[in-house]
């Protein structure tokens, strides 16, 4: 009798992780990728000897399957996907996947429409600073079920709405929801589907986890009243004292575990490198998930004073003659750019577009008003751009090409202004990813810096 086998949809990195691991744990396993496998990924099936496919998918193989570890990055609504539902194949999650492979790790789950990957990184580095046996994965780095075969005893887990689609018993120790603003809707039908999404983090848990959620965020507040939550809820605002959680006073961060118990001073604002209140929102949940784990105060500080701006956020490249280039290529949805644009002190040029992901860009027009001198679409099809902002801004420029537009906001700049890639978009018209938009980006700066200073060196 031939053993029964599993198939893993998709030959990205959590396809390889949920691979490797079903490998290593002496299952049969077969993978199928519609597109082109890159080569590093390659490289791991063949050194494993795990039998793949790239450039379409054999359905007569995959059809006789008894589970399929579905990629996040594939819709349901894909044509395969439904003939496999229609079979009654179970199709899980390689989040699901990687969990049923520990016994008794903690997770830590991290979502929300912006924030995802600075929360997580914050709270990864303060752990392990305080010498935790923890491990970054899901939507950061390597996936989770590649992780998993490191055997950690914490995992903290940057989770998106897409992996959470296919999660239905994935349950998460401390589930943390920071926002939740109008994104992905040229993939899911309407708002409330993505909304949905986001709480599953959620709905899973029990009586002796722990859910922290930003109070301030009202469509969270409006949807927590749905839902029938086990766990311990603990909230966290930059606008109001709470009774429990945590919360900003006298320019201070404050934390409070119980009603009626002292609260506990950590650290004033002023002296922690993250700006903004969007990062503010990312530290209180930082704040929350540490004191929970009874980290030391100490680590918990230096963590924050230590900790630096991830890459492709706000970051800042160059300044070339007093005009300052930032890149914040991560910022693909509306809110986003909003506290970029919040955050701009100066005049600033503005580089933005991409693939429209259903954008709502009413929130940017006040903010746009009052700092941006200039627009630069960069992208194929930003009509709906354009037509929002036109009669706002004088002058507007339409481009294609990255370098274009660098050196054109370069030229349009003056001392004192800020140039700001904060594309709004997904990158996927042009580029490969948001990394690779960001990349390319800061690669044109660094050129027109050697062009001005080349007679220096």
């Amino acid at each position: 009798m031939k053993k029964k086998f599993i198939v893993v949809l998709g030959g990205g990195e959590s396809g390889i992780g949920a691979a490797l691991l079903a490998k290593k744990n002496g299952l049969k396993i077969f993978l199928s990728d519609s597109g082109i496998i890159l080569n590093k990924y390659k490289k791991i099936l063949v050194e494993n000897q795990i039998p793949f496919e790239e450039k379409g998918h054999t359905e007569n193989m995959i059809l006789k399957a008894i589970k399929v570890i579905k990629s996040p990055g594939i819709s349901r609504e894909n044509i395969l996907i439904k003939k496999i539902n229609f079979l009654g194949i179970p199709i899980i999650s390689e989040l699901e996947f990687g969990k049923s492979y520990l016994n008794s790790s903690y997770i830590i789950s991290i979502t929300g429409s912006n924030g995802k990957t600075t929360t997580s990184s914050i709270v990864y580095q303060i752990l392990k600073k305080d010498g935790f046996h923890v491990g970054i994965a899901g939507n950061i780095g390597n996936s989770f079920s590649k992780e998993v075969l490191k055997k950690k005893e914490f995992y903290v887990l940057e989770v998106s709405s897409f992996q959470l689609d296919d999660c239905f018993n994935f349950r998460s120790n401390i589930a943390v929801l920071l926002n939740i603003t109008r994104d992905h809707l040229n993939i899911y039908k309407n708002f409330q589907g993505y909304i949905s999404s986001k709480f599953r983090i959620v709905t899973n848990q029990n009586k002796e986890d722990i859910f922290i959620y930003n109070y301030d965020d009202p469509i969270i507040k409006k949807e927590l009243k749905k839902y029938k939550i086990l766990s311990h809820c603990i909230p966290f605002s930059i606008k109001e004292e709470l009774k429990v959680g945590a919360y900003i006073k006298w320019n201070n961060i404050f934390f409070r575990k119980k009603k009626n118990k002292k609260e506990i001073c950590l650290l004033n604002i002023e002296k922690i490198s993250l700006k903004g209140d969007h990062n503010l929102y990312n530290i209180l949940a930082s704040v929350i998930i540490s004191k929970i784990l009874n980290v030391k105060k100490k680590s918990i500080i230096h963590s924050l004073l230590d900790f630096s701006p991830i890459e492709h956020r706000m970051e800042k490249v160059l300044n070339i003659n007093g005009v300052q280039f930032i890149n914040d290529s991560k910022a693909t949805n509306v809110n986003a750019v909003f506290y970029a644009l919040k955050s701009m002190n100066s005049p600033t040029i503005w580089i933005v577009g991409g693939k429209d992901k259903g954008n709502d860009y009413s929130e940017l027009l006040p903010l746009v008003k009052k700092k941006v001198k200039f627009i630069i679409f960069l992208g194929k099809k930003n009509k709906k751009f354009i037509n929002f902002f036109q009669d706002f801004i004088d002058i507007i420029i339409i481009t294609e090409c990255l370098k274009n537009a660098v050196r054109i906001a370069y030229i349009l700049s003056m001392p004192g202004d800020n140039i700001l890639l904060s594309p709004a978009c997904s990158s996927l018209d042009i580029f490969k990813d948001y990394k690779e938009r960001g990349h390319k980006f800061k690669q044109e700066v660094k050129k027109i810096f050697y062009e001005k200073n080349r007679y220096f060196f």
